[in-house]
């Protein structure tokens, strides 16, 4: 088959062959003629590599006889004229009678296919006739190719901006970000739906009660967060050796712990609520009554919501975003539906909330595992039996690098809506903390998104490989520079835009509340966390790039000493400014981390310039 193909394309090409060996007649015949052919680009694409090697073959015979017929043609001393129709006969003459079969054994070395550059050449003369070629070709869909390769070979060959300017760049990261964003928006936008339909209640202690339940349900099951990253990871390394074995290993390992870890986290919340509530609520507190059956009933969901979340590391480790985004819209759809009815058309309030949620993530939880069965990155055997600790060292010491971070994230979180219960007795100052961190939460989700997407573009970056489509060495730590640069920049934009957008709204925002001092209280705390985007898009993405490169100590140090700020400013801030002097205890916190991504890109990270530098000198 691949003969037949060769023979039709040479004697259609035959003409632009013979055009090119007439316009060298008083030169040296070089390949890049040939090179230009719409045809032999057409061959180098279709081909496999036994085809090409005979393709390469015959036309090294082609090129050879057009060469002596040239040099006859010279000798003679006949005219430009007269050489070029005899070179065009020669060439025309051709057949591919002659052509070597592509499974002989040749005489010396194969011959170096002058179309293809070598792996670890500079690649300059062919991009440049590449680049020439494509804006002339207009032969279809080849031509088209060609002048796409060649303008990302282009792009990638100047240095990287470093604001946003929609380039080839720009454009991956929001394909890839868009996904993430969405389905990062799920534990916000429950949280969201549960909070409008128990504000509805007209009660300002049921708001305060969900809203201190939820937030110890959240971190309590946040305490296992290293186990999207870990998983991710290792999902992603074995799908891209192609191990299907260890890809499934993998997942049914991470499985295995989280089992493990809800059969310990939902005995702790069923059979002891007071003393988990007693994070964040004083014991004898007025919301309590409300907390209680809440935290309950959501307990139970701790099994399905670690499911839900290996299942969707699992995809993005395969670079699924897709599938997960599916799944957190039905269930966020199931639980908006069941909220109303169960809280106000069966009467059963707070506990009808928590009860919608349950549903919800039972479901999700049923879709992922039935996905990942019919994608075959599952096994039930391999559900069942338990793995060796060597299987498990990588995912248990990955998680505990990150585990400090997460401690120190949770304590500040639960430190902060501790001494925002106790501003009030009448849950005012709570219900109107709910409404602020809500909002903020809203916003952030697209940059918690960007984080995540630092932490796989960013040591994708770093490795220094050869493009395929692009014909060239690309990746290292100059390029992984500039791509940190260009993420940082995205992430003031979008922080200056969401911050922006979030006080354009703040008048239908506060609305979501019929109670009037709730409203009143909430103003000042959604204004600081309009303004604290501007520095959590620089936080946040500076984050994910800390853990892209392996900074993981770092970033835990960094974390800590920012919790131990915002501990200083609730003891300080709150008497003096009540729930505003809480949220500039959010400031603190912030600035400090702030702080310590400037110290990771410029001063002791390995993209710092100074690192970078470093490395040149030595290599």
């Amino acid at each position: 088959m691949t003969n037949i193909l060769v023979l039709i394309f040479l004697v259609l090409g035959s003409s632009d062959v013979a055009q090119g060996f007439s316009s060298r007649t008083q030169s040296t015949l070089r390949p890049t003629n040939l090179e230009s052919s719409p045809v032999h680009r057409s061959l180098q694409v279709i081909l496999d590599t036994k085809g090409r090697k005979a393709h390469q073959q015959c036309w090294n015979q082609r090129r050879n006889e057009a060469l002596s017929a040239s040099s006859s043609s010279d000798e003679e001393g006949s005219s430009s004229d007269t050489s070029s129709q005899e070179t065009t006969s020669a060439s025309d003459g051709l057949g591919v009678e002659g052509m070597p079969d592509a499974s002989m054994d040749c005489c010396g070395p194969e011959p170096v296919d002058f179309l293809v550059p070598p792996v670890n050449a500079t690649n300059t003369e062919f991009e440049s006739s590449e680049s020439s070629d494509s804006v002339k070709s207009e032969e279809g869909e080849m031509a088209t190719t060609s002048s796409a390769i060649s303008t990302n070979d282009e792009d990638s060959s100047s240095p990287l901006k470093v604001w946003p300017c929609f380039d080839q760049l720009d454009r991956d990261l929001i394909k890839i970000s868009l996904p993430v964003i969405g389905n990062f928006a799920i534990n916000p936008l429950i949280g969201a739906v549960d909070l409008f339909w128990v504000n509805r209640m007209g009660n300002a202690l049921a708001v305060a009660g969900q809203a201190a339940a939820n937030q110890v349900f959240s971190s309590a099951f946040w305490f296992t967060s290293f186990l999207p990253s870990v998983t991710a990871t290792l999902v992603s390394k074995q799908h891209a050796s192609g191990d299907k074995e260890g890809t499934q290993d993998a997942v049914c390992q991470a499985l295995f712990v989280g089992f493990f870890i809800a059969m310990i986290g939902t005995p702790l919340m069923l059979f002891n609520p007071d003393k988990a509530l007693s994070a964040v609520l004083s014991k004898g507190a007025p919301a309590l009554e409300y907390a209680r059956p809440y935290l309950i009933i959501r307990s139970f969901a701790f099994l399905p919501s670690m499911f839900s979340l290996v299942g969707f590391s699992a995809f993005r480790g395969i670079m699924d975003t897709r599938t997960p985004v599916k799944i957190s819209a039905f269930a966020n759809i199931f639980n908006a539906v069941l909220d109303p009815i169960l809280i106000f058309s069966l009467a059963m309030g707070v506990p009808g909330a928590a009860l919608a949620t349950l549903a919800a993530e039972v479901i999700s939880a049923v879709i992922y595992m039935t996905l990942l069965r019919k994608k075959q990155l599952i096994k039930w055997r391999k559900l069942v039996k338990p793995p060796s600790w060597k299987s498990l060292e990588p995912l248990l010491k990955g998680g505990l690098a990150l585990q400090l971070r997460n401690l120190s994230l949770n304590l500040t979180f639960l430190a902060v809506t501790r001494v925002t219960q106790a501003i009030d007795k009448t849950g005012v100052a709570a219900a109107a903390h709910a409404m602020a961190i809500q909002t903020f939460q809203i916003g952030g989700v697209v940059l918690l998104a960007l984080s995540t997407v630092a932490q796989t573009v960013v040591p994708n970056a770093m490795v220094e490989r050869f493009d395929e489509k692009l014909q060239k060495n690309i990746g290292g730590t100059k390029y992984a520079k500039a791509t940190v640069n260009r993420l940082m920049s995205w992430g003031f934009v979008l922080g200056c835009v969401l911050g922006g957008a979030q006080l354009l709204l703040l008048p239908a925002i506060r609305k979501a509340s019929p109670l009037q001092e709730v409203r009143d209280a909430a103003k000042l705390p959604a204004i600081i966390g309009s303004v604290l985007q501007i520095i959590n898009g620089l936080v946040f993405i500076g984050e994910g790039v800390m853990i892209g490169t392996g900074s993981y100590l770092q970033l835990s140090l960094s974390t800590v000493v920012a919790t131990a700020g915002c501990l200083w400013g609730l003891k300080v801030f709150p008497p003096k400014f009540g729930l505003g002097g809480v949220w500039l205890s959010f400031v603190v916190f912030n600035f400090f981390r702030l702080a310590g991504v400037w110290l990771h890109q410029t001063r002791n990270g390995p993209l710092a310039k100074r690192k970078i530098k470093a490395e040149a000198a030595t290599s």
